[in-house]
């Protein structure tokens, strides 16, 4: 990637298990009050544990990755393909 966005190449499970990392990290961080720059990246590390713990549980139960190989510029025309199909299949 050069210029595109990071979270532009997530999907959506993959942008809500970010958003639960960076909320946890917050929550702890009001809880734990760093002072420093190490207890800062403790308190970010146990906050992606948190994403990490629910990443896992979800594999577990669906049986499916949750990280994708997939990014923007391959994802839309699936979907674009996707969505002729289904129209074709209605009329």
């Amino acid at each position: 990637m050069k210029k595109e966005n990071l979270r532009d190449n997530m999907t959506n499970t993959e942008l809500i298990l970010n958003m639960l990392a960076e909320a946890s990290a917050k929550d702890i961080s009001e809880v734990v009050n760093p002072k420093t720059f190490d207890e800062s990246k403790v308190v970010a590390k146990q906050g992606g544990t948190v994403a990490r713990k629910a990443r896992l549980e979800l594999e577990a139960r669906t049986g499916k990755k949750v990280v994708s190989s997939l990014n923007a510029k391959t994802a839309l025309p699936l979907k674009e393909a996707d969505k002729k199909k289904t129209k074709k299949k209605k009329k």
